[in-house]
């Protein structure tokens, strides 16, 4: 069952609702042998829905929980290993998850889009809807476990509004080819190389600047060892230079992690866009380092969007997100680098695969079905990262799995005091809709969950013993 207090970025769900989709995927890492995704996401009503979190509610407050991990990042390797990633998918995860909904601001248009349903990354559930750990526990993890750099030097006391970012590309003369795209990113785009002295740990990923005071995006389970560790984190420029880095702070939840460069070099950041505005066949571009060949620049489109993905590795959070799916080449080491439109604007972090397993035990590569977290979502962790060194989920305070009909979640248990309980929520209740968007299983619920803020209030419907009511939560909010 999943918790609804588990933090939650990466965990893999329930078995896949599409029959055609693939049964592993890899962070660029792979996801687990289970189903590890959901069908995109559908409202039940109306197509427009609330921007990537939406600010909270006046006098709302927010507490969260963690949830189960999922998919695996294609980088995620042993240290000096040069191929990032390895390490098998993960489990999928059924039962009981805590539900959560991360999210928040887009900064742009919230209507022509539903929410990000979220991610899902989990190692052991998939259908970790509630906020919580992957190891069942509701109060998720501890929150000295990511606070790794409250000192750092690269927090900015105002978040994101205290860096300096770029949403404009000025491309060249022949803007909107690839060529140009690549031209503009490949500076900003930089290989990670994390490790673990004299540990099998480690990994090799990719990553971008998002400003000008030397702050790098990139996936959590890119740095997860190093930072748990005491590893070394490196990060390779174009050139080859190496700068050493430090983590600013990391979600797991959301499989997110910033970095400050020590002595970074004087490099244009890459410029944010929004995935709100991509629409189904646009020609995307990922850029990173598969395989440790750093400055790697693939292309293709963009598959689909608000896919319900999940992953995790290990005892970790699980992590779900309401994933930009592209069938660009995305293999072990691209994790943590960008996806990027061809206006040459970041529009997602390149972070799962889905793969068809290796009989090498190892991860097979690009079959054409990759995973990258929104923008937006991206947005809000580095802001809450920056601000505090630690990002915050939200959560409702439930247990939930697959209804056995597989037309909702099933709330499995309620935490006494949680906002499940206060709004109402029943064991036994089948929630099939967050606000207007349709929820088919677990995994589906925490991504819808999770796409918003802590504190904002959000609409279930719920069936009740065939009645049909609905619930109003406030998010509560969990560290993870």
């Amino acid at each position: 069952m999943n918790d609804q207090n588990t933090p939650g970025t990466n965990s893999p769900y329930e078995p896949h609702r599409d029959g055609d989709a693939p049964s592993d995927v890899e962070h660029t890492r792979q996801l687990p042998d289970e189903p590890y995704g959901a069908p995109a996401s559908t409202p039940t009503g109306g197509s427009s829905y609330a921007g990537y979190g939406r600010p909270a509610a006046q006098g709302q407050g927010s507490q969260g929980s963690q949830g189960p991990q999922g998919p695996q990042s294609p980088w995620d390797d042993g240290p000096g290993s040069g191929y990032p990633g390895q390490g098998g998918g993960y489990p999928t995860q059924h039962g009981g998850y805590p539900v959560t909904g991360g999210g928040g601001d887009r900064g742009e248009d919230t209507s022509r889009r539903p929410r990000l349903s979220g991610w899902v990354w989990p190692a052991v559930a998939a259908l970790a809807l509630v906020v919580g750990l992957v190891g069942g526990a509701i109060g998720g993890v501890a929150v000295d476990e990511w606070r790794d750099a409250n000192s750092s030097p690269g927090r900015s006391a105002d978040g994101f509004a205290g860096v300096d970012t770029v949403s404009e590309a000025p491309l060249p003369a022949d803007n909107g080819s690839i060529a140009a795209v690549a031209d503009q990113l490949l500076p900003s785009t930089v290989q990670i190389l994390a490790d673990v002295e004299n540990r099998s740990l480690g990994a090799t990923g990719s990553g971008f600047f998002m400003d000008r005071q030397g702050h790098v995006i990139t996936n959590n389970h890119v740095v997860e060892d190093a930072a748990k560790n005491n590893g070394a984190i490196k990060v390779v420029a174009r050139d080859g230079k190496r700068y050493d880095a430090e983590v600013v702070g990391r979600s797991a939840v959301y499989d997110l992690a910033v970095l400050f460069v020590k002595d970074a070099p004087e490099i244009e950041p890459a410029a944010l866009g929004a995935s709100q505005s991509l629409r189904i066949g646009e020609a995307v571009v990922a850029i990173g380092s598969p395989l440790g060949l750093s400055s790697t620049v693939t292309s293709g489109i963009v598959s689909a969007v608000d896919r319900p993905v999940t992953t995790g590795n290990g005892d970790d959070l699980a992590s779900y997100i309401d994933a930009v799916q592209t069938d660009a080449a995305i293999n072990p080491g691209n994790s943590g680098g960008p996806l990027v439109n061809l206006k040459g604007q970041v529009v997602g972090v390149n972070s799962a695969i889905a793969t068809t397993g290796s009989s090498l035990g190892g991860e097979s590569g690009n079959i054409g079905v990759g995973f990258a977290i929104p923008i937006e979502q991206v947005r809000v962790t580095a802001d809450q990262i920056l601000k505090d060194g630690e990002a915050r989920y939200p959560v409702i305070g439930a247990t939930v799995t697959t209804d056995e009909s597989g037309q909702g979640a099933l709330i499995d248990g309620i935490e006494p005091g949680s906002p499940a309980a206060k709004g109402g929520l029943k064991a036994g209740d089948v929630v099939t809709a967050v606000d207007e968007r349709q929820v088919t299983d677990s995994p589906t619920l925490i991504v819808a969950i999770r796409t918003h803020l802590p504190g904002e209030e959000i609409t279930l419907t719920v069936d009740r013993d065939g009645d049909q009511r609905e619930i109003a939560v406030t998010l509560d909010s969990k560290v993870g």
